[in-house]
């Protein structure tokens, strides 16, 4: 069970972000909402969208718009895919699976976390879009190897490596709310925490009926599936190097995308290393903070790339006009990760389906107000940078 979702007052991705809240614990909300440190980029990423102005092109009549893109030839009826959220099982069961399904139905695509819940041909089954893979070389090389091989099997069309995570970053909230105690599943240490579990009977109850902590599935150990409490340590003794990348694209043989690209040197690294694509991104905020905004960065990396690959945008995306702001600045298309997380924790399915609807319809209207039929028309004229960014 889960929120509402029909009523009138669920407008935007805010007001998923509320019924989140108040269906979730606070340790399991947090850990979809809160960034590093002191959340400083956590707030940049959103707000960096404010700076940008449109400009809009009036006395046009446009009765229908085309939101199809493509991107590294794979086509997508919408100019935003799902992004990889590690433990999305944890927000509601199934999660993945569930997430995936709604992409499929909206017609886009689903990018599946090494930090699953659900096997990934579970998920790769359960949706009719495109599904892309995304990359950690937990438990290393070789256990990475059996994975891109399952993935190749399940029929995935690309794989994201993320290329941001040396550590885990350090998410304040999660300490204050006894995460690391808690998953301990030692008595003594998760008392003092325990109530803010209890106080939510209907998520603890469907958490307990979909088997309660769960392991990686497709992080596959000699003693099996990696456990929760494994990932720190795992991380570190995992880190993604720029060879790394020739050896992952051998073995896949397919489009590789790398995320967690950031300058513009990075993007070029990423290009001779032989990426299919690049998604701008630092990691929603939860990895380093005081980074910039990636959308404004953006420019700088799109500029690198030279129409060489497809770039992306992740971080701060909650409306639809954010979606043609990165648009506009020469985002093939974008991943959306919190906005449809706040969903599916509101709601299951419904959720989901709710947060791309809210995005789809914003992005229409805009685009009508804007006086473009197309997304891939969108560019530069329909929007003014602050001087200060450096790109005027």
């Amino acid at each position: 069970m889960g929120a509402n979702i029909a009523s009138t007052n669920v407008v935007n991705v805010s007001d998923l972000r509320l019924l989140a809240k108040r269906r979730l614990p606070q340790m399991v909300f947090d850990y979809i909402d809160s960034g590093a440190d002191r959340e400083q980029t956590l707030s940049d990423n959103c707000t960096a969208f404010n700076e940008i102005l449109f400009r809009p092109k009036c006395a046009v009549s446009i009765p229908s718009c085309e939101l199809d893109i493509s991107v590294m030839a794979q086509n997508f009826q919408l100019p935003f895919i799902l992004a990889p959220v590690g433990s999305s099982r944890m927000f509601y069961p199934k999660g993945e699976v569930v997430a995936a399904r709604e992409a499929g139905i909206a017609g886009t695509g689903y990018s599946l976390s090494t930090l699953s819940g659900c096997r990934l041909e579970e998920v790769k089954e359960a949706t009719n879009g495109p599904a892309w893979y995304q990359l950690y070389l937990l438990g290393g090389k070789e256990v990475a190897l059996k994975t891109i091989e399952r993935a190749k099997k399940a029929g995935f069309s690309a794989i994201i490596v993320t290329i941001d995570t040396p550590v885990s970053g350090l998410r304040e909230r999660d300490v204050r709310n006894g995460t690391k105690q808690l998953l301990s599943m030692n008595p003594f240490l998760m008392f003092p925490y325990l109530s803010q579990m209890v106080i939510k009977p209907c998520w603890l109850t469907q958490w307990l009926g979909d088997g309660g902590l769960m392991n990686f599935p497709n992080v596959q150990l000699d003693n099996g599936p990696m456990g929760y409490t494994e990932i720190g340590p795992a991380l570190e003794q995992s880190v993604v190097t720029w060879e790394d990348l020739q050896w992952i694209k051998e073995a896949w043989g397919g489009k590789i995308i790398v995320k967690g690209v950031h300058i513009g040197d990075d993007a070029r690294k990423a290009i001779d290393y032989g990426a299919d694509a690049i998604v701008v991104s630092n990691h929603g905020a939860r990895q380093l903070d005081s980074v910039a905004p990636t959308i404004r960065v953006l420019p700088e990396i799109v500029a690198a790339a030279n129409n060489e690959i497809d770039v992306l945008l992740d971080g701060g995306i909650r409306r639809g006009s954010d979606v043609i702001k990165a648009l506009c600045l020469g985002a093939k298309g974008v991943l959306i990760g919190r906005a449809y997380a706040y969903g599916l924790a509101a709601a299951g399915g419904p959720g989901v389906a709710k947060a791309i609807e809210i995005l789809r319809s914003d992005i229409l209207r805009t685009m009508k107000l804007l006086g473009c039929d197309s997304v891939n028309k969108l560019d530069r004229s329909f929007v003014t940078l602050p001087d200060n960014w450096g790109y005027n």
